[in-house]
Parts: C-alpha cells; sequence; structure tokens
C-alpha cells in the first residue's frame, strides 16, 4: 500500500483536509465552512475531527495507515505543547490544547503549528523551496505572517511564534493602528484590512477611479478582489492602492532579508492575485533598498503550490526529515 499523510488547514472561513503522497501530491481532499457555526471550542474540534474520519474511511484508512495527523490553524502556536496561545480567527480558543483535543479522537500522532508555518513548509517540500535551505515565505491576504526556513529546517522562536513580520513597524507615523494595538505595523497598512482606508485615501486626493460608485456604495466592503477588477480595467485608483500596498510589503521583505539573509523569498496568500503589476512593485521596493548589498542572489517569486500549500504542509509535519 502507498504511504499516505493527513493534513488539516483551519482558516477562518473554510477548512480544508487532504490526503497526500509522499511526492506531495493531493490523493483526496474535503471541505466545510460549517466549523465557523459551532458554539465551542470542543464543538468545532469534534466536527473536523468527524469530517478527516470520513476522509480515512472513504479511503479505506485505518489511523494506523497514516504517520500522524498534522493541523496548521491561524494564531500564536506553542508548538511544543500543541496550545494556541490567541487567535483572531475565532473566538475563544485563547490558551486551549487544540493538538490534545484532536488527540482524543485518533490513535495516530497529532501534531500542531501555526497556518504560515505549514504553509511554508510546504512550499519548502514541495514547492519554490524545493531543494532551497534558506527561505522566507510570507502570506498576503487579511493579515501578514512568515514561515521560516532556516538552515534546512522550520524556526520557530523560543516560544513558537517567530516570523510575526506583520506586526514589525514600516510606518511609525501611520494614522493605522494594527489589531495588536501599535500603530505602523505592516499588517496595518498592507493587507486586506487597510485597503478600504487607502482606496477612501486616494480618492480623497482626486485620483480617478473606473469603479461604478452608486449612492449606497460602502466603502469599507472594498477587498482585494474590488481591485482585482479595477486593476484588471487600468482603473488609476486601484493601481494607487495596490502600488501603496506593495510598497510596504516591499520594505517588510527587505527587513525580513537584512535580518536572516534568504536566498529565496515565496508569497502566498489572497492579495498575490493581483499578480506581476502587484510582484513587480514590491521587487522594485525591495531592490531599491538592497542596491548593491546583495552579494549573492535573491529571489521573490509568487507560490508554487497557492491554494494547497496550507494543507500540503500540514500533511508534511508527519513526515520524516
Amino acid at each position: 500500500m502507498d504511504q499516505f499523510y493527513c493534513g488539516v488547514d483551519i482558516g477562518g472561513t473554510k477548512c480544508a483536509i487532504a490526503l497526500i503522497d509522499a511526492e506531495g501530491r493531493i490523493v483526496d481532499k474535503s471541505y466545510t465552512h460549517n466549523h465557523v457555526e459551532e458554539k465551542t471550542e470542543d464543538g468545532m474540534v469534534g466536527m473536523i475531527a468527524a469530517r478527516i474520519r470520513e476522509l480515512l474511511q472513504r479511503n479505506k484508512l485505518k489511523d494506523s495507515d497514516v504517520p500522524g495527523i498534522g493541523i496548521g490553524c491561524a494564531g500564536h502556536i506553542r508548538y511544543e505543547d500543541g496550545l494556541i496561545i490567541t487567535t483572531s480567527n475565532f473566538e475563544g480558543f485563547k490558551g486551549y490544547p487544540l493538538r490534545d483535543a484532536f488527540q482524543k479522537y485518533f490513535e495516530t500522532p497529532v501534531l500542531l503549528d501555526n497556518d504560515t508555518n505549514v504553509q511554508a513548509l510546504g512550499e519548502y517540500r514541495f514547492g519554490a523551496g524545493k531543494g532551497i535551505d534558506d527561505m522566507i515565505f510570507v502570506t498576503v491576504s487579511t493579515g501578514i505572517g512568515a514561515g521560516l526556513i532556516l538552515n534546512g529546517r522550520l524556526y520557530r522562536g523560543v516560544t513558537g511564534t517567530a516570523g510575526e513580520i506583520g506586526h514589525s513597524i514600516v510606518e511609525p507615523e501611520s494614522e493605522l493602528r494594527c489589531s495588536c494595538g501599535n500603530k505602523g505595523c505592516l499588517m496595518a497598512v498592507a493587507c486586506g484590512m487597510a485597503l478600504p482606508y487607502l482606496f477612501e485615501k486616494y480618492l480623497k486626493k482626486g485620483v480617478e477611479t473606473k469603479i461604478p460608485m452608486p449612492a449606497d456604495f460602502d466603502i469599507s466592503r472594498v477587498n482585494g478582489q474590488t481591485l482585482k477588477r479595477g486593476l484588471d480595467s487600468d482603473d488609476p485608483l486601484s493601481k494607487a492602492v495596490i502600488s501603496d500596498a506593495a510598497r510596504y510589503v516591499g520594505i517588510g521583505l527587505y527587513n525580513v532579508w537584512q535580518t536572516l539573509n534568504p536566498s529565496l523569498i515565496v508569497l502566498g496568500g489572497g492579495l498575490t492575485n493581483w499578480g506581476d503589476f502587484y510582484l513587480d512593485k514590491i521587487r522594485r521596493t525591495f531592490d531599491s533598498y538592497a542596491r548593491d548589498m546583495v552579494f549573492d542572489p535573491v529571489e521573490i517569486c509568487i507560490s508554487h503550490i497557492v491554494g494547497d500549500a496550507g494543507v500540503i504542509g500540514a500533511a508534511a509535519l508527519t513526515m520524516p526529515d
């Protein structure tokens, strides 16, 4: 029998569960959105555990047929203890022993890590980072975070929260306050939560837009998809907002590169759907600061396994090094 590995990616709106083979190929996968409707932590765990069991049984697998179940979840995760310190994706869960809660349902070991860490691991094992021992994976979506692969291993830091570059300060004088309470965090000025503010800022500056704005237009609902449609129609305001966000991401990547000196930075997350226009702005900003301090090549690219990086990386937690 071929060896399969089980991964779970618990997101704020969607939970993906998959079996992958030793080459990182998805053998079977299922989704649910219903986990967010559960009223308690234990209720959510029980619901997801049932979906994992369904997937195993559908493929005629027992617990002992998989070396473990890897789980990626957004939030600050204390890896060694399998504990969620905090998460903004769900109510509750502060100090919640998520790994042990899942372990009650399965005889095979359960492993838990931060969602961006597992995406980094997936990209390192099977994506753009394959064969590269020093790489950074950065996700840019509703929030911003990074997973760090250093010397061929996932680096978690003392607590398990290494890579929280979304909370690095890139604009101290910014009016935007991050969810952490600080002003000027990279996450506050460059991720999905910043887009309505940036849209309104450039609108007030008189930048023209092709985006239809009826009387009931709600700026607070401006998101990445709104701006992608604008970008596709060569909308000046959308391009201004995306350029602004890209500039800050470029600054953030430059700071990470100066600190850790990786040869590869991989970008993932929903806002990378903005494509080459966005990526080119990020690269140009990075290059404008790095200048002649780059002594060895450094590449900035988009994820090669994009939407599946989380669930593939979660499964990879259970693979041998």
